[in-house]
């Protein structure tokens, strides 16, 4: 168990019967990936995480990444597991063949990252952020520039990043400084600094390709005014060669609270006058082409939250199963009675199943999110690649902030059944830990998405996406109504449904008045909110498939329909308070002046 990242029984489980993986099989894009191609994928993934990156996890957190004399190293455990991660062409899992990837089924890429950043997220920071900067050029790039980078970022020989932040300019983008001057040729002389660069700099590649984010003289200002730019960290030569270097310079690694193995760095460009740069997609639309990568990333991040709880549970499950301490409180009088394992104690029971809870809730809706993925990419109903477009677009916000949030509670509860244990490096609690906690930060911090769910996301299309979310909720509590054994949990999340609904309506109108300030101050609770009760439904829909079931697993499916019991029971009960306060509309938060605070 110590060596798990995930339950395979419940990733085969979310795979093949909930989400009928399977079945994109029919599909023309996806027609050689049937259930048996599946598996033999996700298990090739699971053994490669297991084998190679898990061994390294510890170990590359001690190590860390170091700057000498200009140039980034990081540690040396990951070089083999970078190396055959690219052999596998894991890279770019759900691309097309012809540009270099396996063409995989989005909801099939959600099991293979879940064990990739369960076993080292630092290492997966390299391979996620290749991947997104190779998708930009994909999508927006010219023919010569898909020719000169595509093919040596997917495979793994270039690597990518996302250069955007800079020192006054983190989420408020529109107040970049980087500056680009046309040079008459083509390229573009481009000068700035750019901190918190994920992967920034390494020396696992011999190229680094940065997306920069830019603004041309004259531009407008704010964020209409931004363009992108590939920034090469070595010049690449027309027909495809290595030239010379491009005055971009590692000038720091920060210092971070976990994924030290990632190579976190602040980056000066032209501070010789010689960084030079081509355009990527249109000038003063480079913030539409980072919206269309931001979906992908604030999954993937979502992800990240999830795969570190994964793990955290099944590394608190199995301390639990071992550790001996105190008797049974059934025989607590009884000085003579045997120390038990610590799993029977009800307060360790409590933890262990609220983490159960969270972490297959969350696999459940992040897979469910590829599986819409998957259909508007193959499906020919028109209908229905809008309905799950509409889907994936509301639900992104919430992917992204609830399951990072809530991954970070079930690691630090995971340090809590261990005691004092988990607080220290002995064990890998500590570590899951402080990896999680970025998850929350970057991509668009939490309050961010929070943000975005209400003022944009909730109102988008004239509310069509979010009815579409409790249209299909409601198909599930229609189908439970049907299934003996589930009548008081399907009433209690009907219940929850439809409060839902009133909040939502109450808080969008609320946002459009003159208490629109009170409104978000409400934001991220709203999305607190949708996360349980999106997490109610997929419980629910876990308990339908398996109320009925019997044979080998009976005690696996049995878990489901006391686990949908628990967060029914549990809660849901918790939910409606929080929509209570939302109804509330209390406006001291808003009210409360800066003096108030006090200590200043």
């Amino acid at each position: 168990m110590a060596q798990q990242i995930s339950d395979r029984r419940d990733v085969d489980f979310v795979l093949f019967e909930q989400m009928k993986a399977e079945e994109f099989s029919k599909t023309e894009r996806y027609a050689e990936f049937n259930k048996k191609t599946i598996d033999l994928v996700v298990s090739e993934a699971r053994n490669l995480a297991i084998k190679e990156l898990l061994p390294t996890y510890e170990e590359a957190d001690r190590e860390g990444c170091r700057l000498e004399n200009g140039k980034v190293y990081v540690p040396e455990c990951l070089k083999r597991p970078y190396q055959l991660f690219c052999e596998g062409e894991w890279i770019a899992m759900a691309d097309d063949p012809e540009v270099g990837g396996q063409g995989l089924p989005i909801l099939v890429t959600q099991a293979c990252s879940e064990y990739f950043v369960g076993a080292n997220m630092a290492f997966i920071m390299y391979t996620g952020l290749t991947h997104g900067a190779g998708h930009l050029i994909e999508v927006f790039g010219t023919e010569k520039q898909k020719e000169l980078y595509l093919e040596k970022m997917y495979s793994g020989k270039w690597a990518g990043t996302m250069l955007l932040t800079e020192p006054e300019a983190g989420t408020d983008v529109g107040n970049l400084s980087t500056t680009a001057k046309p040079n008459g040729d083509g390229t573009y002389s481009i000068t700035g600094t750019k901190i918190f660069i994920s992967a920034g700099d390494q020396d696992l590649t011999e190229n680094i390709i940065h997306p920069v984010l830019a603004r041309i003289e004259g531009a407008p200002k704010g964020t209409k005014g931004i363009s992108l730019f590939i920034v090469p960290k070595i010049w690449v030569n027309d027909d495809g060669s290595l030239g010379e270097d491009n005055d971009v310079v590692c000038t720091a690694i920060e210092e971070k609270l976990g994924i030290h193995g990632s190579s976190t760095c602040q980056l000066a460009l032209g501070s010789k006058g010689k960084c030079r740069g081509t355009l990527l997609g249109e000038e003063n639309k480079g913030m539409r082409a980072m919206f269309q990568m931001m979906n992908e990333a604030r999954l993937g991040v979502g992800v990240q939250g999830f795969a570190l709880a994964s793990r955290a549970y099944l590394h608190a499950l199995d301390y639990a199963r071992q550790r001996k301490q105190g008797r049974s409180l059934l025989e607590f009088a009884n000085p003579e009675a045997p120390s038990v394992n610590i799993i029977e104690h009800p307060d360790v029971r409590r933890m262990l199943l609220n983490m159960k809870a969270y972490v297959n809730g969350m696999r459940s809706m992040i897979y469910y999110l590829g599986r819409c993925m998957d259909i508007v990419r193959s499906s020919d109903d028109e209908a229905l690649k809008e309905k799950c477009q509409n889907l994936v677009e509301v639900m992104i916000p919430v992917v992204k902030a609830y399951c990072t949030d809530r991954g970070f509670e079930v690691c630090a509860q995971a340090i809590q059944v261990y005691g004092g244990y988990g607080y220290t490096k002995d064990y890998p609690v500590e570590q899951l830990l402080r990896d999680s906690k970025i998850c929350s930060i970057y991509e668009g911090t939490n309050g961010v998405q929070a943000m975005d769910l209400l003022g944009r996301k909730l109102g988008m299309k004239g509310g069509k996406p979010f009815m579409d979310l409790l249209g299909e909720m409601n198909k599930t509590i229609a189908e439970a109504k049907g299934k003996e054994g589930l009548a008081d949990m399907t009433a209690k999340l009907e219940e929850t449904v439809n409060r839902l609904g009133e909040i939502a309506m109450f808080l969008g109108k609320t946002a459009m008045s003159d208490k629109v300030l009170n409104a978000f101050s409400y934001a991220c609770l709203f999305q607190d909110v949708m996360g349980d009760v999106i997490l109610g439904w997929m419980h629910l829909w876990r308990a339908v498939l398996s109320v009925d079931k019997t044979g080998k697993d009976a005690a696996f499916y049995e878990g489901n329909v006391k686990t949908a019991a628990y967060w029914m029971n549990v809660i849901l009960p918790q939910t409606m308070g929080k929509m209570n306060a939302i109804q509330n509309m209390d406006t001291s938060i808003i009210e409360t002046t800066d003096e108030n605070f006090g200590a200043k």
